[in-house]
């Protein structure tokens, strides 16, 4: 009995006789690495939530622009850099459309979400964060959101207070509520947990937050690949995510601010483009947003690849993508909770599409490797979380995370393949 076919039931924003269903053996059609083995067993990618596989029609972005209009963008005059230039600013629009962005000026294209935290941080939170300020970061964080706001707040001297988690790993919103004061100034939490899949209730969280005068900082990078998001109803002051975490190449992300709060930050980076004038006499003015955080040349065939990807994305259906990562992890779910010994870390009631464990008797490491050589591709360590790792009295776990062409069978090999590894390690 197949079960590559669900009948999933997109919202009414995404929903078209196009994508009424979701046929995953054709979409595996699309990347070409799914074809290849592994040791000499058929590659199960289950690696999703550090990098997404790359479709075809992203991948013929970079010859494209290579072979027909490789060009630096903006400000030149002749053919190939206007039509670079369109590409690239096209993206940008694609991009505002993806998160439901008032306007294209609040886009501004970073290396990744990392850059674009630190954008903020070095932007917003050196101008307005001074001692006696509080910022509040969740347990579930990523270090790129916990390490630039220590860096910064050992310089400038605010504080930074933990949002703690449930044994669930869902977030306590009461321990958060109670934390907010008038000393808090923002709030830096990912719409997504990396580590456990725990999707966190941030609309909630920027209501809260705007009541306390606060700002909100959310990290999307592991929701932009699984759920529509939506920045105007999140109420989100700034949004991050990264073109390799929804099928586009690495090296290029966005940063989401509210057009006010742009406006009003002094640039990060100088260099060209970011400018309107210069002068040894008079000094320099800078250029407008976005373009006044967009200094230097840009990854340009990355950005133009970007938009790619999310026009795949939006051809497949963003909801029914979500929704057939739900069965796949469902199904994974009740297939580990089987294995005498398996201990899953994150059970809240509202996952993405992560599953992440530990196996009495056997390091995260050898399960890692000795599963490779079965041709399953799974993450093992920290996941850039030791401090929520260490919440848990772990240093490391096995996380299988999953992607739109993922299989139910390759949930069966995968569960197949950790059983045989487990009897040889313990």
């Amino acid at each position: 009995m197949s079960h590559s076919v669900i009948e999933p039931t997109p919202s009414l924003e995404q929903a078209s006789p196009a994508q009424a269903t979701f046929d995953v053996m054709r979409l595996r059609q699309d990347f070409p690495v799914l074809a290849r083995e592994v040791h000499g067993k058929p590659l199960i990618y289950l690696d999703n939530a550090a990098t997404c596989q790359t479709p075809q029609q992203v991948i013929d972005v970079f010859s494209d622009y290579y072979s027909r209009y490789n060009a630096n963008i903006h400000r030149g005059l002749h053919t190939l850099s206007d039509e670079a230039t369109a590409a690239f600013e096209g993206t940008r629009q694609k991009v505002k459309a993806f998160l439901n962005a008032e306007d294209a000026r609040q886009i501004i294209f970073t290396r990744g979400t990392t850059e674009a935290i630190n954008l903020v941080v070095h932007s917003w939170g050196r101008a307005n964060l001074a001692p006696g300020d509080e910022v509040l970061i969740s347990m579930l964080e990523h270090h790129s959101n916990i390490v630039p706001w220590q860096l910064l707040a050992a310089e400038l001297g605010f504080t930074i207070k933990v949002i703690p988690v449930e044994a669930s790993g869902a977030l306590d919103m009461g321990a958060y509520r109670g934390l907010l004061s008038e000393r808090t100034k923002l709030v830096a939490v990912n719409h997504v947990s990396n580590a456990l899949g725990t999707i966190n209730p941030v609309q909630e969280m920027a209501t809260l937050a705007h009541q306390h005068g606060a700002l909100i900082l959310v990290d999307g990078a592991q929701a932009a690949p699984h759920q529509v998001v939506d920045v105007q109803a999140i109420d989100a002051d700034f949004y991050a995510f990264s073109g390799h975490k929804v099928y586009g190449p690495t090296g290029v992300g966005v940063l989401y601010g509210k057009q006010a709060l742009l406006e009003a930050m002094p640039p990060w980076q100088g260099g060209g483009e970011m400018i309107s004038t210069v002068s040894f006499d008079a000094g320099t003015t800078f250029a407008a947003i976005p373009h006044k955080f967009e200094a230097g040349t840009p990854a340009i065939a990355e950005v133009i690849a970007l938009g790619r990807a999310l026009e795949w994305m939006e051809s497949i259906g963003i909801d029914a993508i979500g929704a057939w990562e739900g069965q796949l992890l469902d199904h994974a779910t009740q297939a580990v909770g089987q294995i005498d010994g398996l201990r899953i870390l994150g059970t809240a009631p509202n996952k993405a599409a992560v599953l992440s464990f530990v196996v009495d008797g056997a390091h995260s490491q050898d399960i890692g490797l000795l599963i490779d050589q079965l041709g399953v591709a799974i993450r093992t360590g920290h996941h850039c979380a030791q401090p929520l790792l260490h919440h848990f009295g772990v240093d490391a776990t096995c996380r299988a995370s999953f992607a739109a062409y993922n299989t139910l069978e390759e949930v069966d090999r995968f569960i197949e393949a950790l059983q045989r590894v487990i009897g040889m390690v313990r």
